[in-house]
């Protein structure tokens, strides 16, 4: 019986891990601001949860997902932080999309690994 269940659990290793999305946060952008040297800047209010840097993002503009993106950097004041909570205003530099307008939300989420059973 027990040669049985290590086989199992052994079969259960070899297989590839899925991934989910969980939710981190929702931000809501306030203000944009064009830096030459940096790029486009979002000033942006948590209005849920936390938003960490390196994380994933989808930009919803009037319901609608507009794009998919990564946190660059993230900032507080001046200051470079790992993770914004919720109620915080905070700065954001995505990698690639540059087209953020006042009034879209930001949501913040991470893939996370899981064994199938």
């Amino acid at each position: 019986y027990d040669c049985i269940q290590e086989i199992e659990s052994a079969m259960k290793g070899m297989l590839a891990p899925k991934y989910r999305e969980v939710q981190l946060g929702r931000l809501e952008c306030r203000e944009t601001y064009k830096i030459s040297s940096v790029g486009l800047v979002i000033g942006a209010h948590v209005i849920s949860g936390k938003v960490t840097r390196g994380s994933d993002v989808r930009v919803v503009r009037d319901g609608i997902v507009v794009a998919e993106d990564k946190i660059a950097s993230l900032r507080r004041f001046k200051d470079d932080v790992k993770e914004v909570l919720e109620g915080f205003d905070c700065g954001i530099c995505l990698e690639k999309f540059n087209d953020v307008k006042i009034g879209d939300i930001l949501e913040s989420y991470t893939m996370e690994a899981y064994q199938p059973e």
